[in-house]
């Protein structure tokens, strides 16, 4: 098993990034890497309950993620379970995600995500390239 933590500041005070990782109309700007759109989603992390998106990108490749939203502390963390589906639509592997937002005594935010339980350190990578893109279009909203 392998665990990613990535670390991003942010101009914008620890309500408003709590709300741009957490409601549908902010996490549909952001949610998946650049050149991805997201055409199916049931995605709201504002409370607990299942969530999914269906990520498709220009070439008509289409990725289905799923998971349930275990636990929301408003406006501090917000900690859901994530899998990946094959081509038969069979959930894979799932790992644990968790979003964590505090203020930097400054007015802005320090955001931290950690990833834990991928399969492997290729999954931690892979897992890691796409966030970190997925997180370069939630700082073009939050600075």
């Amino acid at each position: 098993m392998s665990d990613l933590t990535i670390e991003r500041s942010f101009e914008a005070d620890p309500e408003t990034v709590f709300a741009f990782i957490t409601q549908p109309k902010h996490l549909l700007k952001w949610w998946g890497p650049e050149g991805m759109n997201v055409p199916e989603h049931d995605l709201d992390f504002s409370s607990p309950g299942p969530w999914s998106s269906v990520m498709a990108n220009a070439e008509g490749g289409r990725y289905k993620v799923t998971g349930e939203v275990l636990n929301v502390d408003a406006p501090n963390s917000v900690e859901f379970t994530f899998a990946w589906h094959d081509e038969n639509d069979d959930r894979g592997h799932e790992s644990q995600v968790r979003f964590e937002v505090e203020g930097n005594g400054a007015g802005g935010s320090l955001f931290r995500l950690v990833h834990s339980g991928l399969a492997d350190d290729e999954s931690a990578e892979n897992h890691n390239e796409g966030w970190t893109s997925s997180l370069r279009k939630l700082e073009r909203m939050a600075n």
